[in-house]
């Protein structure tokens, strides 16, 4: 049944609209965890012991509800542990660290920019990996659409420029590069792990290295009220459920057809910083932003019918 709906179109939408719209509701609330924990925007070390305590208590939700729900404790074989630990470490671990240094180097509008052009990464690597994943001008075409989408809603505010850092600018283009190779990772590896388990120990793997490298640092979170440790909470739930949904889709589906749906993260991410953050301003640039990135997404997974095949 998880198989046969993951594959179906609508069910398709339904999952990666799951998880766009948990990762973009991530952006502005994790701008008011910042403000809760009093982590200044310079302050590194603090921003991974933040990201490495999320993302360790993300994975064990994953773990503990899967085991639940099978009535046994869930881990991988002593065989398949390699491959939640090489997971954990690209796509949690490297991937955020170099984000997060990143960040102190770029403005938010550059960063969104620069971040997704993971999904044309991700488009590129399936080529190479998987034989019915091949590059095509519609999925050029669509992922240009959603890349395009992006500027616009990034438009204004900061502002632009073409400058280039490797602490700011190449971190970035490292951290899209992680997403990437984890998206491929996670089709090749749920062969051997069952994707909710594997997306449980990759995220705790993760979480305990950004953990150790924000305590070694000089990383320290002080928890201020309770509406901080719920903002965690939920902050690690989140992470949680999209990270084990996007496996799911990821295992049964062309990576090309799944990685299009992350150019709606900072579309969402827009929406819910308008309902959440105060002096937020609705911008109808959002609105065509939503259209090119929708048709980039119907271009990329658009099928021919069986008369037009045969036609």
């Amino acid at each position: 049944m998880e198989k046969k709906f993951a594959q179906k179109p609508l069910g398709i939408l339904i999952m990666a609209l799951i998880s766009t719209a948990l990762w973009g509701s991530a952006i502005p609330v994790i701008k008011i965890g910042y403000g809760l924990f009093d982590i200044a925007s310079d302050d590194v070390a603090t921003k991974m012991l933040f990201a490495g305590v999320r993302f360790t208590l993300a994975g064990l939700f994953v773990i503990i509800a899967v085991s639940l729900m099978q009535k046994k404790f869930v881990h991988p074989t002593k065989d398949n542990y390699k491959y939640a630990m090489y997971m954990g470490a690209v796509q949690t671990g490297l991937e955020y660290i170099f984000f997060y240094i990143s960040l102190t180097y770029l403005s938010g509008v550059k960063g969104t920019i620069i971040n997704s052009i993971g999904n044309f990464f991700a488009v590129l690597l399936a080529h190479f990996f998987f034989s019915n994943d091949k590059l095509n001008v519609r999925k050029v075409v669509g992922c240009l659409l959603g890349f395009i989408g992006v500027v616009i809603c990034n438009i204004g505010g900061e502002g632009l420029d073409l400058s280039f850092n490797i602490m700011g600018e190449g971190f970035m283009l490292a951290a899209a590069m992680c997403f990437a190779v984890g998206s491929v990772m996670t089709k090749l590896y749920s062969k051997y792990i069952e994707p909710t388990v594997l997306t449980g120990y990759q995220l705790l793997f993760g979480g305990l290295i950004l953990l150790t490298i924000g305590i070694v640092t000089g990383g320290k979170l002080e928890f201020h009220s309770l509406k901080a440790v719920w903002l965690l909470i939920y902050l690690a739930s989140l992470s949680s459920v999209a990270f084990a949904v996007w496996s799911v889709l990821l295992k049964y589906n062309p990576v090309a057809k799944i990685s299009i749906y992350c150019f709606l993260n900072p579309l969402f991410g827009i929406l819910f910083a308008l309902i959440l953050l105060e002096g937020e301003v609705f911008n109808y640039l959002s609105l065509i932003s939503l259209v090119l990135v929708c048709m980039g997404i119907y271009i990329v997974n658009y099928t021919k019918s069986d008369k037009e095949e045969k036609k």
